[in-house]
């Protein structure tokens, strides 16, 4: 098996396994117990906490954990944009986000009244900063803008976003959980951000919000004083301790594995080009994740060449995994402006740490085999058409 679909989920590294199996046998108490049981875990968790706190450059208390990105992403969302809606109720994102981003802003939008207007981006996916600049208002409260894309790999300019929201006084949210541990983050520009631990080699179910020092969020959840009376609920605490570690390892290799599978991706998107005719790369021409290749193949759907590359051993995807098996045609594509048949034929390749040479020379020359017989029975089929 060939695993090109990194963005969706990765392995669980080593160090985070190690880290976790302690806490899934000998040290199993409830952290909110006084008791000697209770009191070693809640030390794992505090000495978590200050791993990522420290990791981020930030302040232990501005750390909340969840269950993951989607989570995080909504506490962020629905919790800052209510606690401030005395304010004002007109908040700023981009239809390209992660659906855990967009389906809360509509929520507060059909549901709670909130004004959301959606900014626009480029051909190449890239937020358009001049209409960000001129839609925010004396009523806007809060602005969501992703950092790095979880389809494309495409980068906004989050240092400039950031200027603009400052110099308005608007908060800022952004999803970072595509980027943390593929490029250098500074959650300095932001008032919040979202991250989740199976993105960077740590196990699924876990997840953190980072929010600034001083700001106050409404809870999504209740029934607890857990995480400063912000998330309540028992902790997972070999899943946070796991979180802990797999994001000291990811950004410890970071500045060597990355640029290895930047020079991967680009040779498979060569090989790919050179010998599937009309391929397209979408979003190539700006600043991506380095492990992050997005292709429309107009010989077939999106979901006929994911099969056929299933068949062949190789896992990618059609963009986001969490539309539960559905394959339709990419929202973020769509909103790029592409037409709908190359939307509805992208595929997305995305690398890892195990990705190896070998793995890209073989999905190379799958991917021609499939597109070449393809077109066979595509020509095929036209042929014996009735006119």
């Amino acid at each position: 098996m060939i695993y090109l679909d990194y963005n969706a989920t990765t392995p669980l590294c080593e160090k985070a396994r190690e880290a976790m199996l302690p806490y899934l046998d000998r040290f199993f108490g409830n952290p909110s117990s006084v008791h000697a049981a209770g009191r070693e875990t809640r030390a794992a968790i505090d000495n978590a906490r200050d791993a990522m706190a420290d990791l981020l450059h930030a302040r232990p208390h501005e750390i909340i954990f969840t269950g993951g990105g989607t989570e995080s992403n909504n506490l962020a969302v629905l919790g800052l944009a209510r606690a401030r809606a005395d304010r004002g109720k007109h908040l700023i994102s981009c239809p390209t986000e992660h659906h855990a981003v967009l389906n809360a802003f509509e929520h507060l939008q059909r549901r709670e009244g909130f004004d959301v207007t959606w900014i626009d981006v480029s051909r190449d996916g890239l937020l358009d900063l001049e209409r960000l600049k001129a839609t925010i208002r004396p009523d806007t409260t809060l602005v969501s803008i992703m950092t790095a894309n979880n389809e494309t790999g495409v980068i906004h300019p989050l240092r400039e976003i950031s200027q603009i929201c400052r110099a308005a006084g608007v908060l800022l949210h952004s999803d970072m959980v595509q980027s943390f541990g593929k490029i250098e983050m500074d959650t300095g520009l932001v008032d919040a951000a979202s991250f989740a631990a199976h993105k960077f080699y740590g196990p699924k179910g876990t997840g953190f919000l980072f929010l600034r020092s001083g700001l106050s969020i409404e809870p999504i959840m209740f029934g607890g004083a857990h995480e400063n009376q912000r998330r309540p609920g028992t902790e997972n605490v070999a899943g946070i301790v796991g979180m802990a570690a797999a994001a000291q390892w990811s950004l410890a290799q970071m500045n060597e594995e990355q640029p290895r599978e930047t020079i991967l991706r680009d040779r498979l998107w060569k090989g790919i080009s050179e010998g599937a005719p009309g391929a397209t790369q979408n979003g190539g021409s700006v600043l991506r994740l380095g492990n992050t290749l997005n292709v429309s193949f107009p010989q077939s759907g999106s979901e006929t060449m994911l099969m056929a590359l299933d068949l062949e051993g190789v896992c990618a995807s059609s963009g986001s995994a969490c539309m539960v098996g559905s394959v339709v045609a990419s929202h973020v594509l769509l909103a790029a402006g592409l037409p709908p048949e190359r939307a509805g034929s992208a595929i997305r390749f995305s690398l890892g740490k195990n990705t190896t040479d070998h793995d890209i020379d073989e999905t190379i020359n799958i991917v021609i085999r499939i597109v070449s017989r393809l077109g066979a029975t595509r020509a095929e089929a036209q042929g014996y058409a009735v006119v």
